[in-house]
């Protein structure tokens, strides 16, 4: 914690002004802007009080925090103690001022690694839980992409597109490489737990950032409020993946609202999670096809560092080398196909497609779907 921000008195009661039942940020706002700082808004008689708030508020206002509210007060300010462990108050020369876009900001911010990614420009880069591999493979590449250039790259840390778009960012050279994760659960709770080696990685290398209390688990009404925060840290948000009805459009809406810029990535019309990128490009957002498309519509946001003229956009894999071995797979397309629609384009035999097919999934060049289909998912960039 850095003392220059806030005294531990005063970071106790900017805890306390957090944990008064029924406050919500709109509230307290308007008692920072009418009486000053916290330790000013619990001297004020309830008569004051109630100029901005319900007098059921102004009363828990004036009443000394619980025992359970008073040890959690103060496990928080120990855990803050740690050089990178920081409580990031509304009045802080570190909050993200994008965050200012939201009706609702966060008043306190509880962050975990480099503060000085809050800084950087930022691209946020989310999508479905259950994304295919070439959609996961998307996601890594633009974020490594992207991440070379100096953008740092945002997510929900969600399974999926969220954990390929953080890695991709990672795997960016150590000068460039960052990203933003951001919690629908406490600090100290990492969810999902699948992801719990990554969170450390992105808290060493990166930055954890959350609203939520220490202790507070992972509730379905924290996803909402945490795409929120992606969506304003963000100078441009990228869908990747995403069905119909998904976290991810409501992320993108967000985003929209506050004026941000959308980009999705377009799909098969077949594959139910293309749905909705294209839904999104219907309603106005950019198609991209490579990072540079994105780096062009987001330049005056364009970061110091120049582009790496080695890097492409989407690294290349040429599929020329299995054509040979497999000539039916430049005649299958990218859209899914089912097992007997192969065997008439291949001409061969069940046993040897079968052990043709099984040799591509394992090699990384088809997925298997469910319903017994198979599609490509090495895109030709010859």
């Amino acid at each position: 914690m850095n003392q220059t921000q806030a005294t531990t008195e005063e970071l106790s009661a900017w805890l306390k002004l957090t944990m008064t039942p029924k406050l919500g940020s709109a509230q307290v706002l308007l008692l920072l802007s009418e009486f000053g700082l916290p330790q000013n808004i619990f001297q004020q008689p309830i008569q004051s009080l109630r100029r901005c708030v319900s007098t059921e508020v102004a009363a828990a206002l004036r009443t000394e925090p619980d025992s359970d509210q008073e040890q959690l007060i103060q496990a928080t300010l120990q855990w803050a103690q740690s050089p990178d462990q920081h409580l990031i108050t509304i009045a802080d020369e570190h909050y993200p001022k994008r965050l200012f876009n939201l009706h609702d900001p966060p008043i306190l911010l509880y962050a975990k690694g480099d503060l000085t990614l809050l800084e950087k420009p930022n691209l946020a880069i989310v999508g479905a839980r259950n994304a295919s591999v070439l959609g996961r493979e998307t996601a890594h590449e633009f974020a490594r992409y992207l991440s070379t250039r100096n953008w740092c790259i945002s997510s929900g840390l969600a399974t999926g597109i969220d954990t390929a778009a953080h890695q991709g960012a990672l795997s960016a050279s150590p000068r460039h490489g960052s990203t933003i994760a951001v919690l629908a659960t406490g600090m100290d709770i990492v969810y999902p737990a699948s992801n719990r080696a990554l969170a450390h990685q992105i808290a060493d290398q990166g930055l954890l950032l959350s609203e939520f209390s220490l202790g507070q688990r992972a509730r379905t009404y924290h996803f909402p409020k945490r795409n929120r925060l992606v969506a304003a840290l963000a100078h441009g948000v990228l869908v990747v993946e995403a069905a119909l009805r998904s976290g991810s459009l409501i992320t993108a809406k967000l985003a929209t609202e506050m004026g941000r810029e959308v980009f999705a990535i377009p799909g098969s019309i077949h594959d139910p999670l293309a749905r909705g990128c294209h839904a999104l490009i219907k309603q106005g957002a950019k198609l991209v096809e490579s990072g540079a498309d994105i780096l062009e519509e987001l330049k005056i946001h364009a970061p110091a560092i120049p582009p790496q003229a080695d890097d492409p956009a989407v690294p290349p894999r040429n599929n020329s080398h299995l054509w040979s071995d497999y000539p039916w797979l430049k005649q299958m397309g990218y859209d899914p196909i089912s097992f007997e629609q192969l065997l008439h384009a291949s001409q061969q035999n069940t046993q040897t497609l079968s052990a043709q097919l099984t040799e591509l999934e394992l090699s990384g060049y088809i997925q298997r779907l469910p319903g017994g289909r198979y599609q490509q998912i090495t895109p030709d960039r010859l």
